[in-house]
């Protein structure tokens, strides 16, 4: 049996990675959805979670607890070791991360790819608006750091989420099984 893929889905606040992510676990029920631990407040929407303080992330980080861990908008997020056990049972597994992670991530799994997806610039706007956790500043300094660069030498797959959900959930599938021949 060959590891499963580590599938980082990246992509600017606002982008719908979430919803995306869960569009494809209803559809995909063998893709694993990797649960982060976030140094964030519980119940604020998005993705499923588990929150810790500050103390307790380091704490976890310092005995071992992630696979891979970083800090983004004065928050820190864990990616649990447990994610090994089913890369190594075969299992594909979809995990949000950071950009500046990516290349942390592809040292650390094999097996790793990334799925970029992206919006135009009012789509994300709206959205950002829509979902009222960041001031008028905050949505302009995301929105200016929407296009930054992914790291050289990682695959790659590309995913525009401007249409309706369920076609970019489509799509996505479309592109991280394609057909065979």
């Amino acid at each position: 049996m060959s590891p499963g893929r580590l599938i980082a889905v990246v992509g600017p606040s606002g982008v719908g990675k979430d919803s995306v992510m869960r569009g494809i676990g209803e559809v995909m029920p063998n893709m694993h959805l990797v649960r982060r631990v976030i140094t964030r407040a519980p119940d604020l929407g998005g993705e499923d979670y588990d929150t810790v303080s500050v103390p307790q992330f380091q704490d976890m980080a310092a005995n071992g607890a992630f696979a891979i861990h970083w800090d983004a908008h004065g928050l820190f997020y864990g990616i649990p070791q447990t994610v090994r056990y089913r890369l190594n049972k075969g299992t594909d597994c979809l995990a949000n991360f950071s950009r500046k992670a990516l290349q942390t991530g592809a040292d650390a799994f094999p097996n790793f790819s990334v799925l970029n997806i992206k919006a135009k610039p009012e789509t994300l706007a709206m959205r950002l608006a829509a979902r009222g956790r960041e001031s008028e500043a905050e949505i302009a300094r995301r929105l200016a750091k929407a296009n930054e660069p992914l790291p050289d030498g990682l695959y790659v797959i590309h995913l525009c989420n401007d249409e309706p959900l369920e076609n970019t959930v489509a799509r996505a599938i479309a592109l991280l099984q394609p057909a065979r021949v």
